[in-house]
């Protein structure tokens, strides 16, 4: 019974074997947010999977489902470690074009259970939305995911817009996904690039403050 084991369960869909081994993990006391970064570990492989075309939306879907059922069993763990006071708003989506929104779930539950206000635009948004939406929210912060090399460029449109706008300095903009890099956020301009989903809340805490 490990963590291994129970990526290869997640990968494969199995959803109601994942989630007996979640349960009996945690009841055996181990860390929520390490099987968090576990979680978060498998689906990025996965979507690497998805992109060289070794697995096909099928698969992807079912690991979706599979991850989705082993949050629902550690959600109310990661609760008991969240604290209460809202720490920044954050807008949260997958770019347009994209419609892997597994990562970008994993994010947006650490962070409320971290203390941060997130609305969730979904997946397949256009880069003005997200900019709508960080206005009609107040939002500190626009976070914008890729799981493509082919709709990374909507990343940077987000800038480019907010830019023209002149408000590029009212948010600050979050990248993340398996294919972008520091180096693609320091090309874009982007203010934070962020590997895993586990780091964001301390990630974004030290950006705002």
């Amino acid at each position: 019974m490990s963590l291994e084991e129970l990526s290869k369960l997640v990968e494969d869909g199995e959803t109601e074997t994942a989630q007996e081994l979640a349960g009996k993990l945690l009841a055996d006391g181990t860390d929520p947010l390490e099987m968090i970064a576990e979680m978060t570990r498998t689906m990025a492989h996965v979507g690497d999977l998805f992109s060289k075309l070794e697995i096909f939306l099928p698969e992807i879907m079912l690991a979706g489902e599979a991850l989705t059922g082993v949050v629902e069993v550690l959600s109310p763990y990661l609760e008991a470690v969240g604290g209460q006071e809202v720490k920044g708003k954050i807008v949260i989506g997958v770019v347009k074009g994209d419609l892997h929104e597994i990562g970008k779930n994993i994010a947006k539950l650490i962070l409320e259970t971290s203390g941060f206000e997130v609305k969730d635009l979904g997946y397949n948004v256009d880069p003005l939305t997200f900019i709508k939406e960080a206005e009609a929210m107040g939002a500190d912060v626009i976070g914008a995911s890729s799981l493509m090399t082919t709709t990374m460029p909507r990343q940077k449109e987000i800038i480019e817009i907010m830019e023209a706008k002149g408000i590029r300095d009212r948010f600050k903009v979050v990248i993340g996904g398996a294919p972008t890099s520091q180096m693609w956020a320091d090309q874009i301009g982007a203010d934070l690039y962020c590997r895993e989903a586990k780091d964001i809340p301390e990630l974004l805490v030290n950006l705002l403050h």
